[in-house]
């Protein structure tokens, strides 16, 4: 993710080696970029992959960036396996030591660091994500969204219905997604994370860039001290970090649980995922419904009656202009967009 640190310098190297050496070690926010999307490509097929297939391709495409070697965070093995280095992008540990290495650059060499899934999709994300929230602001919440539609680009200044919408990013990392949002109109911004080099670096970005006004604040959407609920919580890269932790199912479980809090009734959480299909996302938000029906039924449940009774989200509406490819029959894209809203 961030430029490998030039080590000391040693008397045998030529200065033309040395040039040579910077010149590669510091890698430009475009290739950071293109690292993200390349972590993508097995969302290509749809859902025609399985996890193991998926986890390998993933692993494949992100050992290939300039990323931290294996040694630094797991000292029993020489070498990790697709599997190991995928499972490192869902500990804490790994992005600590990457914003790390972010903020050093950002501070040597004003890089904001990477855009993940890329800079087109992150434009995508804020602009559909504002008509979204400004149909609903309008009272357009129909019962049931057309496929063959997609959001219709609101006509005319439309900022008085987005500044009444509070907004949250889990995982915000370096905070660019909240500046797009802020761009878009957006005005009560929060962004999370639970590695405290991430906040760091969003803040220091964000003033630079003139976004004094959003707040950035260390936190695990797994474990939330935040007391209030956003009427929009976004989630760009979040939830498939958490999918490839070691116990990624008990996490994405956890994950639920804590969004259907910090989702207000009647908000939206809007989920870009490279590692889960549209499908998948909407059938997970079904297991969940499923779970909470079944907790209720329980008779000897020692949960909260009235939390295990509610049904939290509904699929609402998704990003239908990415690009799409066909395989095995199936329709899939790099990326999907899929937003939720609260019962």
């Amino acid at each position: 993710m961030a430029g490998i640190r030039l080590p000391p310098e040693e008397s045998e190297l030529s200065q033309q080696q040395q040039q040579s050496r910077a010149a590669g070690d510091l890698v430009s926010d475009d290739e950071r970029s293109v690292a993200a999307d390349s972590w993508s490509i097995k969302s290509d097929y749809g859902s025609t992959l399985d996890d193991d297939q998926r986890h390998a391709d993933a692993a494949e495409a992100l050992s290939s960036a300039n990323f931290r070697a294996s040694s630094d965070y797991n000292s029993d093995k020489e070498e990790l396996d697709a599997e190991g280095v995928s499972s490192l992008l869902g500990l804490q540990s790994y992005w600590d030591s990457a914003y790390a290495d972010e903020l050093a650059n950002f501070r040597e060499h004003g890089h904001a660091g990477e855009v993940w899934f890329g800079a087109n999709v992150m434009d995508v994300v804020a602009s559909w994500t504002k008509s979204l929230c400004i149909d609903i602001s309008q009272g357009h919440i129909p019962n049931h969204v057309d496929d063959n539609k997609s959001v219709p680009e609101p006509v005319g200044d439309n900022r008085k219905y987005l500044s009444h919408w509070s907004v949250l990013d889990i995982g915000t990392g370096n905070g660019l997604l909240l500046q797009e949002l802020a761009k878009q109109g957006f005005s009560d911004l929060t962004g999370v994370d639970y590695s405290e080099g991430a906040i760091d670096l969003a803040q220091n970005l964000a003033n630079r860039d003139g976004f004094s006004n959003i707040k950035f604040l260390v936190d695990d959407v797994l474990d939330t001290k935040l007391e209030r609920q956003f009427q929009l919580v976004m989630d760009k890269g979040t939830l498939d970090a958490i999918g490839l932790h070691p116990d990624g199912p008990l996490k994405r479980i956890m994950y639920w649980n804590s969004v259907s809090k910090l989702v207000a009734p009647g908000g939206l959480l809007v989920i870009t995922s490279c590692n889960n299909t549209k499908d998948e996302l909407v059938q997970e938000v079904l297991n969940l419904n499923q779970r909470r029906i079944d907790l209720h039924q329980e008779p000897d449940s020692s949960k909260d009656q009235e939390e295990s009774r509610d049904i939290p989200f509904r699929y609402f509406n998704h990003v239908r202009t990415y690009p799409t490819f066909m395989f095995g029959g199936s329709e899939g894209s790099r990326v999907a967009t899929v937003a939720f809203i609260r019962n």
